[in-house]
């Protein structure tokens, strides 16, 4: 007997990465490695990746609108596994690294996290026992480490200013509207064509987080 290989099903997956909004060279390089290594893992693993989806926002924002554009295009299109480079990048605590994981467990989507090597679902699309206990802990160590990080510079932001120091931005360093429009002058002038955010963020080198802003103060 034998197997018609033309037939044999290859698993689907889309990748979704994050990095924080500081500095867009930065967020440029670490975006392209982590899609760089989860492509490698899903050649390895035979997966089609079918889609990637980036995104540019601090673990701690609230709002992550690609991470909910790319589960749900995982539901609508029926994708395998999505792909991430570590646990952090689908939540910023337990509670929501788990309504997350319950998301993709009830629509039958595995979830592999690189860094931790985790999956969500067995061989026969079955949520392991294992992973469901191991993303709780580690998303918990994860948000008792960023609390104690917060309460660390908190503390040392109050000592600096019972010394006597200031917050905030020297006096002058706040830049006009009309020295922002001569320092951004090709950017807005992209805007004003209807240029998207991120097509003017590519052509003239800057953040999206800059583009938007300006995009916002400017009323373009």
């Amino acid at each position: 007997m034998f197997t018609d290989l033309s037939k044999t099903y290859m698993k689907t997956a889309v990748i979704y990465s994050r990095t924080s909004s500081s500095g867009y060279q930065q967020n440029r390089q670490d975006t392209s490695r982590q899609v760089a290594d989860l492509k490698a893992y899903a050649k390895y693993a035979q997966m089609e990746v079918v889609k990637v989806y980036e995104e540019h926002v601090s673990g701690a924002s609230k709002q992550k609108p690609t991470l909910v554009e790319a589960i749900d295009y995982c539901k609508r299109e029926h994708v395998d596994t999505l792909l991430v480079s570590e646990l952090s990048r689908v939540g910023r605590n337990a509670f929501e690294v788990l309504a997350t994981v319950k998301e993709l467990v009830d629509n039958k989507i595995n979830l592999f996290m690189q860094k931790e090597q985790l999956t969500l679902l067995d061989e026969k699309g079955e949520p392991t026992l294992f992973a469901p206990i191991m993303i709780a802990t580690l998303s918990t160590c994860a948000q008792l480490e960023r609390d104690s990080i917060s309460f660390r510079l908190n503390s040392g932001r109050k000592q600096y200013m019972e010394n006597g120091g200031q917050l905030g931005r020297k006096k002058g360093s706040v830049k006009t509207r009309e020295q922002k429009e001569k320092q951004y002058k090709e950017v807005l002038t992209y805007l004003r064509k209807d240029y998207s955010i991120r097509v003017t963020a590519k052509l003239c080198n800057v953040s999206v987080a800059t583009v938007q802003r300006l995009k916002t103060e400017f009323e373009l």
